[in-house]
């Protein structure tokens, strides 16, 4: 029951099976971002339903891939423009395929039915995923990144304190990170997940109901905060400093860590390499980032300055913090059950052979 809920929710977002920039051109922009997503999988597995060769089932079975099937957002497209992961890995006969989503839920869910074998998410699509059963393990944790997210209204809104959500319409990606963050702030300012009427939608279809106005405030993260702040005239009524005390997952499939450890070694290498230099060249990044994302610059350059890069060990700090993160949704009876997370980390010493060293 719960895997067909978990299901129905990603085919809602991804049906369709069109691609088109989330930040489109500004007099066509929340028309045409309302109207589909920026994404591949739909295509992808109905090709590989087809043609059963296709690449989506070179991972079935435990044992070294030959392809890795990266799962990636727009929050951390760099790697993928930047073709760091080809470089280190198509010497050793190891091609790399990028599949592109709107969000975590969506990601983690063509990952429990085979479609790719590693990608990243923020700290509440794993505990979905986990309710729905899915396989997966959680590689290594991501920076937090507390103001790159945020709760946006209108700049003419009404609602000038968290107290005045109070019966709103609040758009957000169910089971993303947004979720949770909202979830966060409604606690924090004493008012009940059920004062609010929840819209759950992915990204640019919550964009465009929030240009539109259907919608009183939209939680989000970047790089779609920094866009929306500028082209669709919205005002952060709080974001997630002081709130959000974690980042995301890197995570892949179990049967795919299994065979695969000195592969995924070097994707967190390369990763981390990546993130210490974007650390030191934000303005490179930013200006990288403008046109394959579509967004203006000086808005990739506010979302880029606000952002923390990194690769974070998994410790027991992160799982404790995970764990809250599950009690949280079981609580409002979000997910059906009770989660012990820690069946979806590895033990210490598996985690020692392939994590690199931070510094």
């Amino acid at each position: 029951m719960v895997n067909q809920v978990f299901r129905r929710l990603v085919e809602k977002s991804i049906g369709r099976g069109k691609r088109l920039s989330i930040f489109p051109v500004p007099i066509l922009g929340a028309f045409i971002a309302g109207l589909c997503l920026s994404f591949l999988f739909a295509a992808c597995t109905a090709n590989n339903a087809a043609n059963p060769n296709a690449t989506s089932g070179n991972n079935s079975t435990p044992g070294k891939a030959s392809v890795v099937r990266f799962g990636y957002q727009k929050s951390a497209i760099l790697i993928k423009a930047k073709g760091v992961l080809e470089k280190r890995l198509n010497p050793q006969g190891i091609s790399v395929e990028w599949i592109e989503f709107p969000a975590g839920p969506q990601l983690l869910e063509a990952m429990n039915v085979g479609s790719i074998d590693f990608g990243h998410a923020g700290e509440s699509p794993p505990i979905f995923a986990q309710a729905a059963g899915a396989s997966l393990v959680y590689i290594a944790g991501i920076a937090a990144n507390p103001a790159g997210s945020a709760i946006l209204v209108p700049q003419n809104s009404p609602i000038k304190t968290i107290a005045d959500l109070k019966g709103k319409k609040i758009a957000f990606q169910k089971g993303s990170s947004a979720h949770y963050m909202l979830v966060q702030v409604l606690k924090k300012a004493g008012l009940q997940y059920s004062d609010i009427q929840p819209v759950t939608l992915p990204p640019a279809d919550a964009r465009a109901a929030f240009v539109k106005g259907s919608i009183d405030a939209w939680s989000i993260w970047d790089p779609f905060y920094a866009a929306a702040e500028k082209a669709a005239n919205a005002r952060a009524l709080i974001d997630g400093k002081g709130i959000n005390t974690q980042g995301g997952y890197y995570l892949a499939s179990r049967q795919f860590t299994e065979g695969n450890q000195e592969t995924i070694k070097a994707i967190l290498e390369e990763i981390k390499n990546l993130d210490d230099w974007s650390n030191q060249h934000r303005e490179e990044v930013a200006k990288t980032l403008s046109p394959v994302l579509g967004i203006d610059l000086e808005s990739m350059r506010r979302a880029t300055n606000r952002k923390n890069f990194g690769v974070v060990p998994i410790d027991d700090r992160l799982i404790a913090e995970q764990q809250k993160v599950a009690d949280t949704f079981y609580e409002l009876k979000l997910i059906p059950k009770p989660l012990d997370v820690k069946e979806a980390f590895l033990k210490p010493e598996q985690y020692t052979a392939f994590s690199p060293q931070v510094q």
